[in-house]
């Protein structure tokens, strides 16, 4: 029999952790004197501590872990409750691997002020382009909020231009407007270059977008959601360069492989003169 204090350490956790899984049932001693009132455990439990510091640490509440620990939970339910929780924590994962490409982006964007690029930016003027596209709603102009609502759009789009026998004729374009419901909401835009007919409806879009006289245009490589650095380096070379933004940049896939790191966008913002 081990006193607290020597499971403490052979578990690797603390005194007080160890009296509070007393106090919530999850982690009774083996024997505590009824003279002292000190606690004593055994080898044998340390299986049991094992159990419910892993569970904790998957993010189960206290009484999960109790129900787990003593069985109370099926095996089905259990791979249930795991299957659940790995979700859950892919998804975090997820979140804060694109937050640190934000931050990351941002960081370059900083480090890169006064270095601006002029050299990378054209203007030139964007021809009339037929496209099918679909729609939806983002939060904001943020790359973490048009990401998750630009993608499935994309992958939607393919599927309903497959469905009706359209082929792509050219690149994806997307281009954005602010939303109707305002409060800094975007309407997103997900096209594709095609040659069919036009066409209306809530199932798929076809229609033409206009030429843009004057765009200035710069070459973006790599994922979208990084393309903060690239944007504000046209921002700063229209600002310079004596023209001033008319709308909102179309992004054109110029090489979309499966691995995002080789992406190719060029952005084209429309301008004039002032």
């Amino acid at each position: 029999m081990f006193t607290i204090g020597d499971f403490a350490r052979h578990g690797r956790v603390s005194v007080r952790m160890l009296r509070h899984y007393d106090a919530t049932g999850l982690l009774r001693p083996a024997h505590v004197d009824p003279a002292t009132g000190y606690r004593y455990y055994s080898a044998a439990q340390l299986s049991r501590l094992n159990r419910v510091i892993a569970l904790k640490e998957l993010g189960f509440t206290l009484q999960q872990v109790r129900d787990i620990v003593d069985e109370k939970v099926g095996t089905e339910e259990l791979r249930g409750m795991l299957r659940l929780r790995r979700a859950e924590l892919e998804a975090t994962v997820a979140a804060v691997a694109a937050r640190l490409v934000q931050v990351e982006a941002r960081l370059r964007s900083i480090e890169s002020e006064g270095h601006m690029p002029t050299n990378d930016v054209v203007i030139k003027e964007i021809p009339a382009v037929r496209v099918a596209e679909l729609t939806a709603t983002a939060g904001g102009f943020d790359p973490r909020d048009i990401g998750p609502v630009i993608t499935p759009l994309y992958d939607e789009l393919f599927r309903r231009l497959d469905a009706a026998g359209i082929t792509p004729t050219g690149p994806g374009v997307a281009y954005y407007e602010d939303a109707p419901e305002g409060g800094g909401a975007i309407t997103v835009h997900a096209g594709v270059q095609v040659t069919a007919p036009l066409r209306d409806g809530e199932e798929l879009r076809i229609l033409d977008l206009p030429s843009v006289d004057q765009a200035a245009t710069i070459v973006h490589r790599g994922p979208m959601d990084a393309v903060v650095p690239t944007a504000q380096a046209l921002a700063h070379w229209i600002d310079g360069n004596g023209y001033r933004s008319s709308g909102y940049a179309r992004e054109v896939n110029l090489e979309c492989p499966e691995n995002r790191e080789e992406w190719v966008t060029e952005l084209q913002t429309p301008v004039v003169e002032v």
